[in-house]
């Protein structure tokens, strides 16, 4: 029984399992954020530009089902705009990013430069040391 709890205890306080688990609280409240800005600002928004029009409510009465397909289409149109908006907001995160990692490359480049203008001055001393000796 001992060693199942270590091995459960190894499994669980890894670094993979923590990562995920960072990640999924991490994207619940991405995803609260982004319902949010899709719901309560660019639906409405759209809701103004198409004169107000609200799919949620449509419906067909067949028999005694219902047939809620304007429940279906505002999915629809809800996940595009999630979609759109995630998209959006990773290639900014994305070009962000390629602009740190090329600001760095371009710091770490100069590096070598100067320990190469360096080498090249002690070799010209040595030489002229040598040249004087």
């Amino acid at each position: 029984m001992k060693n199942f709890f270590e091995e459960f205890k190894e499994f669980a306080f890894r670094g993979n399992v923590l990562d995920l688990a960072v990640g999924v609280v991490i994207g619940s409240a991405f995803t609260a954020i982004v319902t949010s800005l899709v719901e309560n600002i660019i639906t409405p928004l759209i809701g103004i530009v198409i004169g107000g029009v609200d799919f949620s409510n449509l419906s067909y009465q067949f028999g005694s089902a219902t047939i809620a397909y304007g429940a279906f289409i505002q999915a629809v149109i809800n996940f595009i705009l999630i979609a759109l908006v995630v998209f959006t907001f990773i290639k900014l995160i994305n070009t962000a990013l390629n602009r740190f990692k090329t600001q760095e490359a371009t710091e770490e480049e100069e590096i070598p430069v100067t320990e190469t203008y360096l080498k090249e001055i002690r070799d010209l001393l040595a030489e002229q040391n040598n040249k004087n000796s």
